[in-house]
């Protein structure tokens, strides 16, 4: 593909098949709620739709859509009144959290909004640190480097607990 001339329909709808639960799965961690996860991954796609002819193919089509989801999910969360919890859909089986989800999501809320994504993102969406460096705008070792800050501050938080 041509740099110049963005990305296709069927490349995106090939990414969406493909990564469609992990996509749910980060924008419901960023915005607090299954529903809302998938509202923001519908929303965002329809964005990258529309914005199609805008990727310049500099990096990965997946971590350009990745961006575009992520962003939406953040825009979502900043119009919301309530203060979410952040990621309360840890569960794809439909059973009831249980006291350490709860543990686990206050924890996260803890966290600043940049560790929080490289987590997710990484965890969650199971992606490379090139292609979280891309849907971040951020550089490599940077989300080596958040990552590892992320990991530590999220087991210091999680010890802190009362048992």
């Amino acid at each position: 593909m041509e740099a110049s001339e963005g990305a296709s329909l069927a490349e995106i709808e090939l990414v969406y098949r493909r990564r469609l639960a992990e996509f749910r799965r980060v924008a419901a961690a960023i915005v607090g709620s299954r529903e809302a996860g998938r509202d923001a991954v519908q929303e965002g796609f329809a964005i990258a739709v529309r914005k199609r002819k805008t990727f310049r193919g500099e990096g990965p089509l997946e971590a350009w859509l990745w961006r575009v989801v992520v962003n939406t999910a953040r825009g979502q969360l900043r119009k919301r009144t309530e203060t979410p919890t952040a990621y309360t859909a840890a569960t794809s089986n439909g059973t009831p959290e249980d006291d350490s989800d709860a543990y686990v999501r206050a924890a996260l809320a803890l966290m600043p909004e940049r560790q929080r994504l490289v987590l997710f993102l990484r965890y969650y969406a199971d992606l490379d640190y090139r292609t979280i460096a891309d849907a971040l705008d951020i550089a490599p070792g940077t989300v080596g480097v958040t990552l590892s800050t992320a990991r530590e501050r999220l087991r210091g938080l999680l010890q802190e607990i009362p048992q």
